[in-house]
């Protein structure tokens, strides 16, 4: 079944209940919400000829046209390609051309980054840029007057949204997810995560094509209000604003956005009566300010742990988790991301194939129905990534005697930097492009507002000597912003195991040293 029957449902129940607000103020009505992505579907079919199966970027900003360009996509039978706009538009190229998208939909900073990298991309039709959101530009008005058709039929193992992330190479990676697989992530966030009346509704300050977009599926399934901020983005002073204008009101948050709210403004006003939840995950949070964060924003915090390969839907540490204080592992829960959630079974690998017993760490195996059935066009890292059955995550966990998990370690070298994931070797290989860097290695320490930044140790070459600004300028021309470290150590070797290998632990060790020292 088509995903964008949800919508349609919602509509049939509530015409007139708000559906998108762009900050404070209503935009459309379930009804119109519904007509909107029907007309772009009809749009994308008719206009661009595309036929099911095809795939479309959406490259933007947080924007209130997302959600009827996703559902327009569906209604089509096309797959959505949303990309996170914080990428450098070389990246963004990149998947366009691995996606074989034939169009791209854009907001108008977007548009303009992308129009030369498209240019004479083999099997790419357009670029339309949609224009602001109060002045929608021509082409986008005229796709939105299209007459309205049917949805194309559309079955559960057909893909609905490709959804890149990186691999241990920091190679970009579409993870196939279905409608099967979204329509259980939307039924996971009911059993799971949080209940939602109609009244209800969701603040996008999270990127929309990542986290916060994916919850845009459950509100849809419950006939409920998405806001958009006009910012676009996060800005504590604009989301306590809109807590107040709004009820009932959830929110995907990264832990260091969590954290942000918690230490904003005057810490003795009473949070804004609208906030209902705060969903956080993407990052480690510690037990110290999960505390905090309870005694300021009270019951209302849920934490998920998942993987674009499983979207959302590993595991789960409820409201009711966090509110037992009197428990004699309150803390050590509270450490934990939860239990597994209702649509997959999760279980740890050991090293001789047999699971640990609880208390004996072990990789963290997923398979349910919110699994991917694999990466795009990369059958290698998809047998791999799936291998007997299980999705393997590549993080290292621990189940208590409850099953509640626990995780201890990540993919060997991932650095998690405000929610967002940076591959070490990906910025290596830009590194290597300054001609002074001889060799280099890029490790994560920890930081109090991100959880980790990034660190580079760079060797230069005999006689040339290095200067950080000419390395940063280096990693701005070829990646995004927060993916370029944000210390670098010039040293006169890396430490190496008798193989050659760099030793990153070692690296570790001088990192942890010196931040001890200072």
């Amino acid at each position: 079944m088509n995903l964008t029957h949800q919508l349609h449902r919602a509509a049939a129940r509530g015409q007139d209940r708000p559906a998108i607000a762009w900050g404070a103020r209503l935009l459309h009505t379930q009804g119109q919400l519904a007509q909107r992505a029907s007309a772009l579907g009809a749009a994308l079919r008719g206009r661009f000829a595309l036929n099911p199966g095809d795939r479309v970027v959406l490259a933007m900003t947080n924007t209130p046209a997302f959600v009827e360009c996703l559902y327009g996509c569906w209604h089509a039978g096309l797959a959505a390609v949303p990309i996170n706009a914080k990428l450098h538009p070389l990246e963004m190229r990149a998947i366009l051309e691995h996606s074989g998208a034939r169009l791209c939909l854009a907001t108008p900073e977007l548009a303009a980054a992308l129009s030369p990298q498209v240019a004479g991309l083999a099997g790419f039709d357009a670029l339309v840029d949609l224009g602001p959101p109060e002045q929608p530009s021509a082409d986008y008005r005229a796709m939105l007057a299209t007459a309205p058709g049917e949805p194309a039929p559309r079955g559960d193992d057909d893909l609905a949204w490709l959804f890149y992330t990186s691999g241990t190479t920091g190679q970009a990676k579409g993870a196939m997810l279905t409608h099967r697989n979204l329509r259980a992530m939307t039924l996971s966030y009911f059993a799971d995560v949080d209940s939602i009346a109609p009244d209800d509704g969701i603040l996008h300050a999270a990127p929309m094509s990542h986290g916060s977009g994916l919850y845009i599926l459950p509100h849809i399934a419950a006939g409920a209000l998405q806001i958009v901020p006009e910012s676009g983005g996060f800005d504590p002073d604009e989301i306590f604003t809109l807590l107040a204008a709004h009820r009932g009101v959830a929110m995907f948050a990264a832990p260091t956005m969590l954290t942000r709210l918690v230490e904003h403004g005057d810490r003795a006003a009473p949070i804004p009566g609208g906030l209902k939840t705060i969903v956080y995950g993407g990052g480690p949070m510690y037990v110290e300010d999960l505390k905090r964060a309870g005694q300021r924003l009270g019951n209302r915090l849920v934490q998920i742990y998942g993987q674009g390969e499983s979207p959302m839907t590993i595991t789960s540490l409820t409201r009711a988790d966090h509110a037992r204080r009197d428990h004699p592992r309150y803390e050590a829960r509270l450490g934990s991301v939860g239990q597994a959630q209702s649509v997959v079974e999760v279980k740890l690998g050991g090293g001789g194939g047999a699971p640990p017993p609880p208390g004996e760490a072990g990789e963290i195996l997923v398979r349910g129905n919110s699994v991917m059935p694999g990466y795009w066009r990369d059958p290698e890292a998809t047998a791999k990534a799936l291998r007997g059955g299980w999705l393997h995550t590549g993080d290292i966990g621990v189940f208590d005697q409850d099953g509640y998990l626990t995780l201890i370690d990540r993919s060997k070298d991932l650095i998690i930097s405000g929610g967002a994931n940076v591959y070490p070797r990906e910025v290596e290989e830009v590194l290597l492009r300054h001609e002074g860097v001889l060799e280099c290695a890029v490790i994560g320490r920890l930081h109090p507002d991100w959880g980790e930044e990034v660190v580079a140790f760079v060797v230069a070459r005999p006689g040339q000597p290095l200067d950080p600004a000419a390395l940063d300028a280096v990693c701005l021309k070829r990646m995004a912003r927060f993916k370029r470290p944000r210390a670098y150590r010039i040293v006169d070797s890396l430490p190496k195991n008798s193989y050659g290998k760099v030793l990153k632990t070692k690296l570790r060790e001088q990192i942890m040293t010196g931040d001890r020292r200072s």
